[in-house]
């Protein structure tokens, strides 16, 4: 016991905040910091993903003109997704569908799925010791299950130092049906201004770049490079593929003197997506990491890409952040 505090959280702790107004009334958030210039919030009504993310009081992710959404407002017909797509650092594509719109042997999915406009069954969160190292570690549980139809369940550890800028999303899916199912998962990870803008410095060292479509394909060469936002912009979508398993993502602002990077298993999230969308308002780098394409679940079921969990069967992915100074 540090006989200096009165509380330990004068460091670093956890808070749970209920939001007030607007289309988030009554949305809980879990406010985190750990006492070294990390800032997360989770909102365990949206799936356990993060909203914000902050490093020494400096904005990292990008927050959409939707803002914070509640569920109740979700429209799953066509693309009304992005009516509460919030972004933050962290939504969460899946599990029934990641990408465009489709029909996939029957069932109608909807852009980029439902996991993310689903609360959490429940949630809560522990403080761990390991080592000299602290860990405050937020735990939820997210059912995406029904009667007929699929029942897939999503456990989530978000687990943040106390010692280092640098934390990890732990996430097992897990088949608690009796039959075998189809899954898809996309961590759509946002960056935002002021960590993003047209002096950004983007490393991902993949051995392959692919563009999604003919847009892209034009700008291909300058697929690192970003710009001031352009009105009239349209995205461009790049696939990278590794190596080996060290997937690898960063970003660094020389204005800001710091950097954020992406580490995760690129043979089990084989799917590695830079969402460049460079407009007025919508300013925002994706570097998602995935174990599929976000072109429809049909789609990657013709190429032989997506993936499949026996009744019983589990999938653990793990994604860790790193923030430092440069």
């Amino acid at each position: 016991m540090n006989s200096y505090l009165g509380h330990e959280s004068q460091l670093y702790g956890i808070e749970e905040h209920r939001l007030i107004g607007g289309k988030g009334d009554g949305m809980r958030l879990f406010q985190i910091h750990n006492g070294k210039g990390l800032d997360l919030t989770v909102s365990p009504d949206r799936n356990g993903d993060i909203t914000r993310l902050r490093y020494k009081g400096m904005n990292m992710s990008y927050l959409s003109p939707s803002g914070y959404v509640a569920p109740a407002y979700y429209d799953s017909l066509g693309t009304n997704w992005l009516n509460s797509f919030t972004a933050g650092f962290l939504t969460t594509c899946g599990l029934n569908n990641v990408g465009t719109p489709n029909t996939d042997r029957g069932e109608v999915l909807p852009l980029h799925g439902s996991i993310a406009n689903l609360p959490t069954d429940y949630s809560y969160w522990t403080k761990e010791e390991s080592g000299s190292d602290v860990y405050l570690v937020v735990h939820s549980v997210t059912k995406d299950e029904s009667i007929f139809g699929r029942k897939l369940c999503l456990h989530r550890e978000i687990r943040v130092s106390t010692e280092n800028n640098e934390f990890c999303i732990k996430d097992v899916i897990a088949n608690t049906g009796d039959k075998t199912e189809p899954y898809e998962i996309l961590y759509h990870m946002n960056m935002g201004y002021p960590l993003l803008d047209e002096d950004s410095v983007i490393e991902i060292p993949s051995v392959k770049v692919t563009p999604r479509n003919d847009r892209a394909a034009k700008e291909i060469a300058r697929w690192m490079h970003m710009q001031k936002p352009t009105a009239g912009y349209e995205e461009c979508c790049y696939y990278h593929k590794f190596e080996d398993k060290a997937g690898r993502a960063k970003i660094y602002q020389p204005k800001l003197g710091c950097s954020l990077e992406i580490t995760f298993d690129a043979e089990k999230l084989d799917g590695f997506v830079e969402w460049k969308m460079m407009g007025v308002r919508d300013y925002v780098l994706g570097l998602e990491c995935g174990n599929c394409y976000p072109d429809g679940r049909d789609v990657m079921r013709k190429e032989g890409m997506l993936k499949f969990l026996n009744p019983g069967q589990s999938q653990e992915y793990e994604v860790h952040i790193r923030l430092k100074d440069e």
